[in-house]
């Protein structure tokens, strides 16, 4: 077996995963910010890969969707062809989460049928694939919680992070396997600049900040929280919110309030910017410098465009970029926690194939 040509696809095919992924993420944000995460209030894996056809099947969905909550205290009046436009958003969402879940299962039997895959390998991507087949049950769980509801207009917060958050997961372990897949020279490098004693648990630390702060902001995603309070840096004109604990919500308002997770989230992207900053700056004029720059730069361009998101109501076009940079972000600080593991983490991937 060509254990170069095997590791070449191999990372190819991660990379196109990776990519597919990658958008799967910004086309949820973009269904989440239509507010057309709802429209469609049956979960069919196989006949509902097929689009509507003609008149009776547009008027069975849309009588459907006038059943639930969001139609009845939100979209009262909706027309037909209101009705599509966020169809046509959550139907393309569920289709490129098929595609995924084709190329998925199509990359692992071809390697198989190759002769590539060894044990380690087929359990890592059998994990992966799994954790896929476990998103759409998590997805579906997610919409129904908006649609059994006789009062809720959109999808539970924390069942809106869990989806998000494995999302992140899935990612994270595509990038860490493609990474961990890279061709021979990485140990020469790793050799010729070994990484110094603090950047594994520095870049650990800064990998537990990212996932903790975009775990925060899919909770502000899931109440709109990000469109209640628009001044900066102040919120409502004060610095920390009067109604931080709400009436009725106490402790869960942590989880559930609208001024309670806004303040989170600033205050852990306060707390991630200066620790990127402050690593940058401890490794200085070493071989991580460079990493640690580019990681501080990511994480303050984040900041800026955060805010400038928050100032303008989060439109859509300015939250899907923030989206985005947030995954950015989290490859990042894995990249990162790679560089600084690469002695032990470079050796399983670099054998398997051998």
């Amino acid at each position: 077996m060509n254990t170069t040509t095997a590791r070449i696809w191999m990372r190819r095919w991660l990379m196109c995963l990776g990519l597919l992924v990658y958008s799967m993420i910004l086309i949820g944000g973009a269904t989440r910010l239509t507010d057309s995460g709802l429209s469609i209030t049956e979960w069919d894996p196989i006949a509902g890969a097929l689009p509507p056809f003609g008149d009776a099947a547009w008027a069975s969905l849309f009588d459907k969707y006038k059943t639930t909550a969001e139609y009845r205290l939100q979209n009262a009046g909706m027309t037909l062809g209101e009705f599509k436009y966020i169809f046509w958003w959550e139907w393309g969402h569920r289709l490129f989460g098929r595609l995924i879940g084709l190329v998925a299962v199509g990359g692992f039997i071809a390697f198989w049928l190759r002769g590539w895959l060894t044990r380690p390998l087929a359990i890592r991507f059998g994990i992966l694939i799994a954790l896929g087949g476990l998103q759409g049950f998590i997805g579906w769980w997610m919409v129904a919680s908006g649609i059994g509801e006789t009062s809720r207009v959109d999808v539970a917060p924390y069942r809106l992070m869990t989806h998000f958050c494995l999302a992140l997961l899935i990612i994270a372990l595509i990038t860490w396997t493609w990474l961990s897949l890279g061709r021979g020279e990485t140990r020469d490098q790793v050799a010729a600049a070994p990484q110094p004693a603090s950047a594994r648990p520095v870049a650990i630390g800064l990998l537990v900040l990212v996932a903790i702060q975009l775990a925060s902001g899919a909770l502000v995603a899931g109440l709109d929280a990000g469109r209640s309070y628009t001044d900066w840096p102040l919120m409502a004109g004060e610095v920390f919110p009067s109604n931080y604990v709400e009436g009725g919500l106490g402790f869960r308002s942590l989880f559930e309030g609208r001024a309670a997770t806004q303040f989170n989230h600033r205050l852990f992207a306060y707390l991630l910017w200066g620790s990127a900053i402050l690593a940058w700056l401890l490794h200085r004029g070493g071989p991580a410098e460079r990493s640690f720059g580019v990681f501080a730069l990511l994480v303050s361009g984040q900041a800026i465009w955060g805010i400038l998101t928050l100032v303008n109501a989060a439109p859509l076009s300015l939250a899907l970029l923030h989206q985005g940079l947030g995954v950015v972000i989290l490859l990042a600080a894995v990249t990162l926690v790679w560089r600084a593991n690469a002695r032990v983490a470079d050796k399983a991937p670099l054998t398997v194939l051998a």
